[in-house]
């Protein structure tokens, strides 16, 4: 009997370890964001550009699958992200400030689809950070800011947003 006892205490000490090891280094990594003026995380699981897919596997060490039919999906099943291509240094994907995000988990207008927006700041001296869509519209109405809409569509599930998380 007593063998299996500690059968058992290895065996779970071995799920235990590897649990653990999850919790520290998700499979898909964790990346991070701004929505509605607070920081998130969410993932890059899949996009519809090869080169899009390139940058992001390297950004995040992990690969991000190419599904060009992402872009064919109808507006109706996206939600938007705003990449920033200048301005203030950060970690997002052209090495400025992170993605801002629309559309929170439990809205009605939240996908996990989003269609990717590309934002370049006219005059790079006046950049600043920007923490929701709200103030991304401000900026472009202002004319602080262009905006271009490749047509390009990632799969971006929210891992944390305000008041909630998975």
């Amino acid at each position: 009997m007593r063998k299996w006892v500690w059968a058992a205490v290895i065996v779970a000490s071995l799920f235990t370890g590897y649990a653990a090891a999850y919790a520290l280094k998700p499979a898909v990594p964790n990346v991070k964001g701004y929505l509605d003026g607070r920081e998130i995380l969410f993932q890059h699981t899949e996009v519809s550009d090869p080169k899009v897919a390139d940058l992001l596997t390297e950004m995040m060490k992990s690969p991000v699958f190419v599904v060009p039919a992402l872009a064919q999906a109808p507006a109706t099943m996206l939600a938007n992200v705003y990449v920033f291509t200048n301005g203030v240094r950060g970690d997002g994907p052209f090495k400025f400030q992170p993605d801002v995000f629309d559309s929170p988990p439990g809205s009605d207008s939240y996908r996990p689809l989003r269609a990717i927006h590309l934002v370049k700041w006219k005059t790079e001296r006046a950049a600043r950070v920007l923490k929701s869509a709200e103030e991304v519209k401000a900026a472009e109405k202002s004319g602080e800011i262009v905006i271009e809409r490749p047509g390009i569509v990632v799969n971006m599930p929210l891992v944390t947003w305000p008041g909630g998380g998975r």
